[in-house]
């Protein structure tokens, strides 16, 4: 009787045992898997995250390369600009202030365009000049000893300090005034050697 029941015990307890040990087994794989699917989606995580930044700094250095070209492009563009302006200043500028201090230069200006303000010559015309303040006397003695005939126009001058070179012409009803000051022929010349400047100075472009 008392081996039955010390064999009934050990059964009881092998099967216990054995049970527990499946539980137990169960319980682990589970766990693994579990442990290996969280394994797998950090990893997935992890390359999704490498790959956004990857993506991230090719924008940026895309964007940056872009910006540094644009700015080099840029810097060449202007330093270009002010070579070919101090070039064209100093071949243009100089001279031409110097030619409009020059009281002959002037006065021959000036008769050239009174001749031509009417081609025909069928009647005389009364002109205004403004002229700048410190050619004054010299031309008015010249513009005086003028005749009318000779240069088939009556002339009424006037002056301002705040011409500094050359002078403004137009009807002497004040009506409107034609400039040829110093700054417009620069302007004039300037804009015309400019591209011949660029094109020496930069063929090809």
């Amino acid at each position: 009787m008392e081996n039955k029941l010390q064999e009934l015990t050990q059964k009881l307890y092998n099967e216990g045992v054995e049970k527990a040990n499946v539980e137990a087994e169960k319980i682990l794989a589970e766990a693994k898997a579990e442990a290996e699917k969280l394994k797998q989606n950090a990893e997935k995580n992890a390359k999704k995250i490498i790959a956004d930044a990857e993506q991230k700094s090719a924008e940026i250095k895309k964007n940056v390369d872009a910006e540094l070209t644009l700015a080099t492009k840029q810097s060449i563009r202007t330093v270009k600009q002010q070579i070919t302006d101090m070039i064209v200043s100093k071949v243009i500028d100089e001279p031409i202030k110097k030619a409009f201090d020059d009281a002959k230069f002037v006065k021959e200006i000036i008769e050239s365009v009174v001749k031509n303000w009417n081609p025909q010559g069928n009647e005389t015309i009364d002109l205004s000049v403004l002229l700048p303040e410190e050619l004054e006397k010299e031309l008015t003695k010249f513009f005086t000893a003028k005749t009318g005939k000779e240069l088939n126009a009556n002339l009424e001058l006037s002056f301002s300090d705040s011409i500094k070179g050359g002078f403004k012409i137009g009807p002497a009803d004040g009506s409107y005034k034609i400039s040829f000051s110093d700054d417009d022929f620069e302007n004039f010349f300037k804009a015309y050697l400019r591209p011949k400047t660029v094109e020496m100075l930069y063929p090809g472009e």
